[in-house]
């Protein structure tokens, strides 16, 4: 399915349809979300599964790896611009895969800190830019896996609270 048959299941109200009846469920509005970013998908579909022995982990590694431009960002693909929710979708699949001691954590940490909107909050795309909430919720997942003071532990296959996934599948 390509990102514009899925935008056209798009609801006004920014919901997305799940099935024929028309129902709305936030299952159906994050698979269609990730249906968007097919890396992503397949490790963290792999990592449910207790499948990630069938990744080549470094040949993975390195391609994510490469993803890390000079600002200390992250793009979703080469000779793109940096954009703070790869540093949900990449750092997810590197820490999924062991390999997210490959990027320069420091260097990412600064990039996603030169989004926040220091006066209103939020993050946004790049520095300078509008924040949103999607570059919010993405930038500070990101800050989560760099362990950074006051940010809960993210689960990188479910994109939840590590304490929620615990709860909701292993009751504890």
């Amino acid at each position: 399915m390509l990102s514009s048959d899925i935008a056209g299941l798009q609801n006004e109200d920014g919901s997305f349809s799940g099935d024929i009846w028309g129902e709305v469920d936030t299952r159906t509005e994050k698979l269609f979300l990730c249906s968007l970013f097919e890396v992503f998908c397949c490790v963290a579909a792999l990592a449910i599964t207790g499948a990630l022995h069938y990744v080549d982990k470094d040949l993975l590694g390195w391609w994510l790896c490469e993803r890390q431009v000079k600002s200390g960002g992250l793009n979703g693909r080469p000779e793109k611009l940096p954009d703070v929710c790869y540093s949900w979708w990449v750092l997810s699949s590197l820490t999924m895969i062991d390999r997210a001691h490959w990027i320069s954590k420091e260097k990412l940490l600064k990039f996603i800190l030169s989004c926040q909107d220091m006066e209103n909050g939020g993050i946004s795309d790049r520095p300078d830019d509008t924040v949103d909430i999607f570059h919010t919720y993405f930038g500070v997942a990101g800050l989560s896996f760099l362990e950074y003071p006051g940010v809960k532990a993210i689960d990188p296959a479910h994109a939840l609270p590590v304490d929620v996934v615990d709860r909701i599948f292993f009751r504890q």
